[in-house]
């Protein structure tokens, strides 16, 4: 079985935590996100990954190499000299995706869920056509490209973008399967998947649409990076509840789905949670105050502070008695005086902040 992850460039949308490192090995509780889709894919099989990249393929390569050998998988960079788009990339890696008449799976980088490949295997393997889309149920579809489907059917009929008029809540998820036959619909150019491909797949009766069961987040800005934690702990909680924290075990917890390295170092009174991730070698000080956060790695958080729905990055501080709160996002080694309250800033790397920031901005 093969794999192609779409790494995409810069992610600009995750800053100031891809200005260090690139999106894809941004840790996503406790591990680079793209660990959890490799970990995965591997389960369901596939053994060779191409990683579809034009931003710091060595930085990757470089520490992707060690999972190879612990998965025994083959990862190849295929790099674009120019941005390809969603489908463009299906072309340049044509020579590994259609090695063998096997189908393979293609996903965004981006999105975090309970991987169905599996079972994604069986329906496309059962229906025969070119391809299968994942696809998620939501509540306001006028905000999405909804797919809509024959009648009692899994076959896709049409795509309406922002429907006025209710047509169906089901919606693309970037997770697919498809047979190789579907390079030959492709141009090396940049292509968009979505409005050249499938429309036409659809009207060939060739695309599929398979339900997710449970929780899906596209987390590749900083507000969705939050809440896809906050449901990726709450999917731990339910189905490996021995990763977390215990509130029986752990006087600190408060309110459950906590994930806790264990070279972090938590002080006296402190409350916890619900739904925060806190990485290796962190210092939580006494009488501290988490709840829907992600604290980084090599972090210090001094006594009787308080962080909510913030990201903390890698080598950070955070004062005594300081607040951090509003989708506050701190860079790599940025350092927060004592008694200073930061509300939705965006802080470059290596900044000291001496100075309250009260309302949303980027802090350069």
């Amino acid at each position: 079985m093969k794999a192609l992850i779409l790494v995409g460039g810069f992610g600009t949308r995750l800053r100031p935590l891809t200005l260090t490192l690139p999106k894809p090995l941004v840790e996503f509780a406790n591990k680079p996100m793209i660990l959890h889709q490799i970990e995965a894919l591997v389960k369901a099989g596939v053994t060779d990954v191409v990683l579809a990249v034009n931003y710091k393929p060595e930085v990757m390569a470089s520490v992707l190499k060690k999972y190879e050998e612990k998965f025994g998988i083959k990862i190849t960079f295929s790099v674009e000299n120019e941005p390809l788009g969603t489908a463009g990339p299906l072309a340049l890696a044509r020579s590994i995706l259609c090695k063998d008449d096997s189908p393979f799976f293609v996903l965004n980088a981006d999105v975090t869920c309970d991987y169905p490949f599996k079972e994604m295997l069986a329906f496309h393997t059962a229906h025969g056509c070119e391809g299968t889309i994942l696809a998620t149920k939501v509540e306001e579809p006028s905000k999405y490209g909804v797919i809509v489907t024959e009648s009692n059917s899994s076959l896709i009929k049409c795509f309406v973008e922002k429907p006025v008029e209710f047509v169906g809540n089901r919606i693309n998820a970037g997770i697919y399967i498809f047979n190789p036959s579907i390079v030959d619909r492709i141009e090396l150019r940049p292509t968009s998947i979505e409005k050249e491909i499938f429309p036409a797949m659809a009207a060939n009766e060739q695309l599929h649409t398979f339900d997710l069961e449970g929780y899906w987040m596209d987390v590749g800005q900083p507000k969705d990076f939050i809440a896809g934690t906050c449901l990726y702990l709450s999917s731990l909680a339910k189905k490996q509840p021995e990763l977390l924290a215990s509130p029986v075990d752990n006087d600190f917890v408060n309110g459950g789905n906590v994930l806790v390295h264990p070279t972090a170092v938590i002080g006296n009174g402190c409350k916890i949670g619900p739904n925060v991730s806190i990485g290796p070698n962190v210092i939580i000080g006494d009488g501290v105050r988490l709840e829907k956060c992600v604290i980084m790695e090599d972090v210090q958080i001094k006594s009787y502070s308080f962080v909510r729905n913030s990201i903390v990055g890698w080598h950070s501080s955070v004062g005594s008695w300081s607040r951090l709160d509003g989708v506050s996002v701190l860079g790599d080694d940025v350092h927060i005086n004592d008694e200073i309250y930061v509300n939705g800033a965006q802080i470059l790397p290596h900044k000291s902040i001496s100075a309250n920031v009260t309302e949303p901005k980027i802090v350069m």
